[in-house]
């Protein structure tokens, strides 16, 4: 059984059955035995597919928001939002997959040269908790218009998501098994990447588990697309727009609770700045509402789970012991829930552990650096990639940024 938990409450949510080997097995041939006649559909067909989905999905708007708050806390504002931009995903796909998989013309010694797109088959998509319905349809919507038919697997956390997004595509008419769901255990994902009729997974999740997802796919000789962690840096210039950079700075950090892998999880001051800039940090920190995701006047909901919760607490508590400075918050609470307050951590060195790992939630993390390249050897004294942002007025040499 899937036993989701409200992180709001701590109470236990509707369980759900999960599927044998042999249930999952024959979700999976389903879905093969959609893909031949899927894929012989045309554009215009599939395209007509995918927006009666984003209609329904728009018609469902408050069902499925509340469901992503339920199962893993995303304060409603946002979760309807993110309704909205999975509708948005299938009507762009729908509008330009006609130009997205046009034959791309190639110079060479032949009369005629050109790259074709094909659909593979059946793929499967292993999806996270923190935006279960955006990377989801992320996923689904280039997928299906190319003609593939598409198997998901989502965390364990969030199955009335998984179950409601399979559901959408039936009522919105959709051709039947053309999205999969299958709620299985984590320990079975590598089996289902082995099944003979998976052609390729796309994976969205931590960089552990995302390298035994692609190894998995190379034994099998599979085409796999990794999204994995990030501790992006937020690079502030002496020159920069202070009031803006400070702004944007603090809503990439805290939306989702800070949960998410593409959130500025490195701020890099310029030391002429940073006692000012700091000071603008801790202001619009401090305004910040924690509490009942429910409430649309809530900031910030709840940690995912209480294991999270818990991790983020040892990396606070031990980059304060190696130096960093608590400015606000960075104390458990009590009380029912998995909340943790905005926190905020300044004159952080490379090494701490706050630096050194991926921080998943409402913790920003500043560390003073000399100059710009001072800045971008601090940026990047990490493992993690994925995305990075510099405010600066005046640009320095694109290519120097880009190639660093």
């Amino acid at each position: 059984m899937l036993n989701p938990i409200n992180p709001a409450t701590g109470q236990p949510l509707q369980s759900y059955a999960t599927l044998t080997r042999e249930e999952m097995a024959a979700q999976i041939t389903l879905a093969h035995q959609a893909y031949s006649p899927w894929r012989t559909c045309s554009l215009d067909a599939r395209a007509s597919v995918l927006k009666r989905v984003a209609a329904q999905l728009r018609a469902e708007k408050a069902t499925l928001a509340q469901l992503m708050t339920d199962e893993m806390g995303k304060p409603v504002k946002e979760a309807g939002p993110e309704v909205e931009k999975a509708a948005w995903c299938c009507d762009h796909y729908a509008e330009y997959a006609a130009t997205y998989l046009q034959d791309d013309q190639v110079d060479s010694d032949a009369g005629n040269s050109y790259i074709h797109y094909q659909p593979l088959g059946v793929l499967l998509g292993v999806l996270p908790w923190n935006a279960p319905l955006w990377i989801a349809f992320r996923f689904l919507a280039p997928a299906l218009m190319a003609g593939n038919t598409c198997v998901m697997k989502h965390d364990p956390h969030v199955p009335g998501c998984a179950q409601a997004i399979a559901q959408i595509f039936r009522n919105a008419g959709a051709p039947e098994h053309i999205v999969v769901n299958l709620p299985i255990d984590n320990a079975w994902v590598s089996e289902a990447i082995a099944h003979p009729h998976v052609q390729a997974v796309s994976f969205t999740g931590s960089a552990k588990a995302g390298g035994i997802v692609a190894a998995t796919a190379a034994a099998h000789i599979k085409h796999a697309v990794l999204e994995l962690g990030g501790s992006d840096p937020c690079i502030v210039l002496a020159d920069a727009d202070q009031e803006m950079a400070a702004d944007v700075a603090v809503l990439s950090r805290i939306i989702n609770a800070g949960q998410s892998c593409i959130a500025a999880k490195r701020i890099l001051v310029e030391q002429p700045i940073y006692d000012a800039f700091v000071d603008k940090l801790t202001q619009r920190l401090a305004k910040l509402k924690v509490g009942d995701p429910n409430d649309p006047d809530t900031d910030i909901g709840p940690i995912a789970r209480d294991d999270l919760r818990t991790h983020l607490h040892r990396q606070v508590t031990e980059s304060v012991m190696q130096g960093a400075t608590c400015v606000l918050g960075g104390e458990m609470p009590s009380g029912d829930g998995f909340y943790y307050p905005v926190t905020l951590l300044t004159d952080a060195q490379p090494a701490m552990t706050a630096m050194q790992e991926e921080v998943f939630g409402p913790v920003m993390v500043v560390c003073p650096v000399r100059d710009a390249e001072h800045a971008l050897q601090v940026a990047n004294a990490s493992e993690y990639g994925l995305g990075a942002g510099v405010w600066t007025v005046t640009v320095p040499p694109h290519c120097i940024w880009r190639s660093s």
